[in-house]
């Protein structure tokens, strides 16, 4: 036991000099926001006063894109640091398994870090909702909900009731201890509810290229772009009470998307308003105010930044890339790839009928120029998830069924079935509705792209089937 004595004193010495250098950590992510609907991004549709000066007090990221393009899997890539379908959370209505390691988790053990999760439903410990139904039985009998192991505080509520949870979890923090605290935002969430004030007038808004001009989709837009206006002000208020608190110094602040936008072409998809999303972060002292970066990065990529931040390790089954040295200033190697995946949606069942809103298979891998899109179940018809009701999309079915609507419209949401393998050059196609797979020109190029994703399927276990990978000596199978 004497032996024993001075060991332990020299770890507890340890643990207290990391706690006293370790950042605190907030990380708030909306729900279902694309790139680039900020004013710190350059668009003129939304007014985010306060996000946008949390820009200019830090760093911007102009290519950062989650892992999936749904929330479960989205953010089981964010605290896991690995790809969901390395860590088995391709199913919507997963819970994580409790074999896989959240950041969350490691701050506590090894870093003394008072950790909690508030708001929005975090998503990762199923979707049985009533603890009285068949799934939730089945969850609960397997005792498969694990967060309340794994973080020291853990609720849910609204976007309101988010602020008063971070005030209640602050007041329960320990002295001395650092903190990590997920706070989750539900705007700019489908339903879009915020109050005709907080929405811009539809008739002026510029829409991106991939949505055609119709009165619907303009409407819809603006319903969207009207919670983030609210998101701005409720980020304000959680900014404020960081302030009055005294905790705006060794403070990481991390805001991001947990994946794009519910409008056609985004969420659900593999294409960029799909993932690509807002990544905003301030760190006093150690970020350059008003700095950015225009280099790839993926939803992998956070919680190994967060733990080196802290100067704890990242897992070794973490497969994201710690880009620390990028929010010091360094010299940094930029990822030449992002990969994305795609899974069934929600918990309905399949159906003869289904469409892709519900039920999609597939992969996609973006370099710095081009995107390749893999797509498994190619018969099943596009519909964009959460908003096929509203007007938008309406108006968008009913010029197709009378052959008004623009061909390059036409061919990005009705071509049936859709192809097995979709390339765009992101350069000139920055909305990728002119699919370029098959062009001879493009061929080292694509095939490039074919191995660089089957690679990432190989490592990660996926059960998928292999893409064809282009070799000449190959038999050639019809697509």
């Amino acid at each position: 036991m004497k032996r024993l004595l001075p060991l332990l004193s020299l770890w507890l010495c340890m643990v207290s000099r990391l706690a006293a250098d370790a950042p605190n950590v907030l990380l708030i992510l909306t729900d279902d926001h694309s790139y680039p609907f900020l004013g710190c991004y350059g668009d003129t549709n939304v007014r985010t006063p306060n996000l946008d000066q949390l820009a200019t007090q830090g760093m911007r990221f102009h290519r950062f894109f989650t892992a999936a393009p749904q929330c479960v899997p989205s953010r089981a890539a964010i605290v896991t640091g690995r790809s969901p379908v390395a860590a088995r959370m391709t199913r919507f209505s997963s819970t994580l398994p409790r074999d896989e390691v959240t950041f969350l988790e490691i701050l506590r053990e090894k870093a003394g870090y008072y950790t909690g999760i508030v708001g929005r439903s975090y998503h990762l410990d199923g979707s049985g909702g009533n603890a009285n139904n068949t799934i939730g039985r089945i969850t609960k009998e397997h005792a498969l909900v694990t967060f309340p192991d794994r973080v020291d505080y853990v609720t849910k509520g609204s976007d309101t009731a988010a602020v008063e949870q971070m005030r209640e979890f602050l007041d329960r923090k320990p002295a001395g201890k650092p903190f990590v605290l997920w706070l989750n935002f539900s705007d700019p969430h489908h339903p879009w509810t915020a109050p005709d004030s907080d929405r811009p007038d539809p008739a002026a808004l510029k829409l991106p290229g991939y949505l055609p001009d119709l009165p619907g989709t303009r409407s819809d837009l603006a319903a969207h772009l009207g919670e983030i206006n609210r998101v701005d002000q409720r980020t304000k208020v959680v900014l404020d009470l960081l302030a009055a608190r005294g905790f705006e110094g060794n403070m990481l602040v991390i805001f991001a998307g947990d994946n794009g936008s519910a409008l056609p072409h985004g969420k659900g998809s593999l294409y960029d308003p799909g993932s690509h999303v807002p990544l905003l972060i301030r760190w006093p002292g150690v970020i350059r105010p008003g700095s950015e970066s225009r280099g790839l990065l993926s939803g992998e990529d956070l919680a190994p930044t967060i733990l080196e931040a802290a100067g704890i390790e990242p897992h070794p089954r973490m497969s994201g890339r710690s880009f620390l040295g990028l929010l010091k200033g360094e010299p940094s190697t930029p990822r030449p790839y992002v990969f994305f995946e795609r899974g069934p949606h929600g918990t309905a069942p399949v159906t003869v009928n289904l469409r892709s809103n519900a039920y999609d298979l597939g992969r996609a891998v973006r370099s710095d120029r081009y995107k390749l899109i893999y797509n498994c179940t190619p018969w099943v018809p596009y519909q964009p998830v959460d908003s096929a009701g509203e007007p938008g999309w309406r108006e968008i079915s009913a010029a197709h069924a009378s052959g008004k609507l623009d061909p390059k419209f036409r061919n990005a949401y009705f071509m049936a079935p859709r192809p097995v393998y979709e390339l765009f050059d992101l350069e000139a196609d920055p909305s990728e509705l002119h699919n370029l797979s098959g062009r001879p020109e493009l061929r080292d190029v694509e095939r490039t792209l074919r191995v660089a994703l089957a690679e990432k399927m190989i490592v990660d276990f996926d059960y998928l089937p292999l893409p064809d990978l282009m070799e000449e000596d190959a038999p050639r199978q019809k697509r």
